[in-house]
C-alpha cells in the first residue's frame, strides 16, 4: 500500500466527512423553511435535495471547484516553493486539512445551530493553508476579494429577488 493509497483514501474520508456536514448544516438552511412550514415532508426535501444538489454539482459545480483549486493561490507555487518530489503531498496534504478543517468548523456550527455556509469555511481553510505554504505574499488577494464580494451581493440580490417576487403575489 503506496502513499498514493492512502493519501486518495484520506480525500475520500474527508470528501465523505464534509459532504454529510454540508447535508447536515446548509441543505437544513435550503429545506428548513419549506419543511418547517409544512410545504414539503422531511422525506421529500430529502430527495429534492439529493437530486438537486447533485444536478448543481455536476451541471455547474466544476466552476467552484476551479475557483477554490486555484483561484485562491497558484498551486504551481507550491512546486516551485518545495522540492519536485515533496510538492504533491504537501499539496494533497493540505487540502486534506482544508477538508478537515471546513467539516470540524461545519460540525460545530450544526452542533450549535449556526446556519454557516461551506463555501466561507472551505475558502478560509485553503486561504489558512496558502498562508501556510506559500506566507500571505502567495495568496491571490484580489480573487479572494472577489468571493468575499460574493458573500454580500449574494443575500442583497435575494432579499430583493424576495422582495419583489412577495410583492407581485401579495
Amino acid at each position: 500500500m503506496g502513499v498514493e493509497f492512502v493519501l486518495i483514501c484520506l480525500i475520500m474520508v474527508c470528501g465523505f466527512y464534509v459532504a454529510w456536514n454540508i447535508g447536515a448544516n446548509d441543505v437544513a438552511n435550503a429545506m428548513g423553511t419549506s419543511v418547517g412550514s409544512g410545504a414539503l415532508t422531511l422525506k421529500w426535501a430529502v430527495i429534492l435535495a439529493a437530486v438537486f444538489e447533485f444536478a448543481g454539482a455536476y451541471i455547474v459545480g466544476s466552476n467552484v471547484s476551479k475557483t477554490v483549486r486555484k483561484g485562491i493561490f497558484d498551486p504551481m507555487e507550491i512546486s516551485i516553493q518545495y522540492p519536485p518530489g515533496e510538492a504533491p503531498y504537501i499539496l494533497a496534504c493540505g487540502m486534506i486539512a482544508a477538508l478537515l478543517a471546513a467539516g470540524t468548523w461545519l460540525l460545530i456550527a450544526t452542533w450549535m445551530s449556526w446556519p454557516v455556509s461551506t463555501t466561507h469555511s472551505i475558502v478560509g481553510a485553503v486561504v489558512g493553508f496558502g498562508v501556510l505554504a506559500l506566507g500571505s505574499g502567495g495568496i491571490l488577494w484580489s480573487q479572494v476579494g472577489m468571493i468575499s464580494a460574493g458573500w454580500v451581493i449574494s443575500p442583497v440580490l435575494s432579499g430583493t429577488v424576495a422582495y419583489v417576487v412577495f410583492t407581485i403575489i401579495l
